[in-house]
């Protein structure tokens, strides 16, 4: 394998620079991590979806966000698991499996973004127009939003990246830890791809602006009708549920800025390696945290399960 001739549709993955001795170390935190983050994920859909007292439009809408974690975090790490066992000069990746991977790893960013824009709605009717929450968020109108988060998203990561797989390829390693469209984008020796720069920019300020538009626009509001109420069980109840949204909102921004800043930043090669695998870590992990332990209803059902699973085995 070592005199393997490359073609292009045989890739050679970078990934992490770890030393043969870490090796293992490496491997097991990052499984760890991994079964963390899926145990998490799983737990919680199954927990909403089968307890009767769960079954409301907010809980249904946050199902999105852990479907969305558990893709985002199995697109990478079984890939990422065999490579940091693996001699950096082995590392190999076929081409489409890469287009794949690049495609699934933006559905995740893009649909990170666009459920949590539905979630804010979710709040806003709530807080904002509390007798009317249960006439406006039917399971018809929780589907619609769904299917526009993850249709949206679908659609415009498709056009990104086929804008790219049409470029003429030369090259052959992708400098990254799993694919993404900017690793696909530096394949190419084209020097026609002002379309790309063009529809990537465009894609990115567009779903940057509606994201946080809509948050702020959604919490400013309920910010004001907190304030006009004197009632504080009302604006204490709003805080709560409006937090853990909040949470999630700051965790997944803060882990793209990071990861966006070191990618700009090439003297930081390592360090962006390891923002990019967080950005698909630390999300995913905390978010199930966040709602499981902010979330009365869930707090709640999950401990008394706990608690029945402890009787039935004694």
């Amino acid at each position: 394998m070592d005199n393997l001739t490359f073609t292009n549709d045989i890739l050679l993955m970078e990934g992490l620079k770890v030393a043969h001795q870490s090796s293992y170390p490496v491997f097991i935190l990052l499984l760890l991590v991994y079964v963390f983050t899926m145990g998490c994920n799983i737990g919680l859909i199954i927990l909403i979806s089968t307890d009767k007292n769960l079954n409301h439009p907010m809980h249904f809408l946050f199902c999105n966000l852990p479907l969305n974690d558990i893709l985002g975090t199995t697109v990478i790490m079984p890939h990422l698991l065999q490579d940091t066992l693996m001699q950096t000069s082995k590392r190999y990746m076929t081409y489409v499996e890469c287009v794949l991977q690049a495609y699934f790893v933006h559905i995740f960013a893009a649909v990170s973004h666009t459920t949590l824009m539905i979630m804010a709605f979710d709040r806003y009717v709530a807080v904002c127009n509390p007798l009317r929450y249960t006439a406006i968020m039917t399971n018809k109108m929780v589907v619609k939003l769904s299917a526009s988060a993850w249709g949206v998203s679908i659609l415009a990561v498709g056009i990104l990246i086929g804008l790219t797989v049409r470029l003429s390829r030369c090259r052959s390693k992708i400098e990254n830890p799993f694919c993404d469209n900017a690793s696909l984008f530096k394949l190419s020796c084209e020097d026609s791809v002002a379309i790309n720069n063009i529809y990537g920019i465009f894609s990115t300020v567009v779903l940057f602006t509606f994201s946080l538009g809509s948050v702020f626009i959604t919490y400013g509001k309920i910010a004001a009708v907190c304030k006009r109420s004197k009632n504080k069980a009302f604006n204490s109840k709003a805080i709560k549920t409006c937090g853990t949204h909040i949470a999630a909102y700051i965790i997944m921004l803060v882990s793209g800025a990071i990861m966006v800043f070191f990618h700009r930043s090439p003297q930081y090669s390592e360090n962006r390696k390891l923002a990019s695998i967080m950005f698909h870590l630390i999300p995913p992990g905390l978010n199930p945290l966040v709602y499981g332990l902010q979330t009365k209803e869930i707090r709640q059902r999950a401990v008394k399960l706990c608690c029945r699973n402890k009787v039935n085995v004694k």
